[in-house]
């Protein structure tokens, strides 16, 4: 089972100089992504227990669009495994104008992860989880 939800980053979300944004970002949506996938799978948000592993691949900027995407990989009795990937998928063009922006040919990948999550047994409502 997969889940994708897509984003434009804000200047709200720019961190750095150079409206680079705070590779927490990319976790903050992995952690959504996660979220949607455990009420799909259990009936209920769980939680995220830790990352095993995170890699940043390439700077995200404000005004960059990004499409956070998870799947379980693997389930326990309480814990799911999920990996997940965001990557840039339209970026602004401030060299043409101040709206412009291009839907790139080949996403970027920025930013993936593996880490486990839980949901704790009695609050599994999927019969197929229990």
């Amino acid at each position: 089972m997969k889940s994708t939800i897509r984003l434009r980053m804000s200047a709200h979300d720019a961190h750095y100089g150079g409206n680079l944004v705070d590779g927490a970002r990319m976790l903050q949506l992995f952690g959504d992504v996660a979220t949607e996938l455990l009420i799909i799978n259990d009936g209920d948000e769980g939680l995220f227990k830790a990352y095993d592993m995170i890699e940043f691949m390439a700077p995200v900027y404000a005004g960059d669009y990004i499409e956070a995407t998870g799947e379980i990989v693997s389930t326990g009795n309480s814990s799911r495994k999920m990996v997940f990937e965001a990557r840039k998928v339209i970026a602004p063009r401030p060299d043409i104008n101040d709206s412009a922006c291009d839907v790139l040919e080949e996403p970027i990948l920025v930013c993936r992860a593996s880490g486990t999550c839980v949901v704790p047994k009695d609050k599994q409502r999927k019969t197929d989880c229990k």
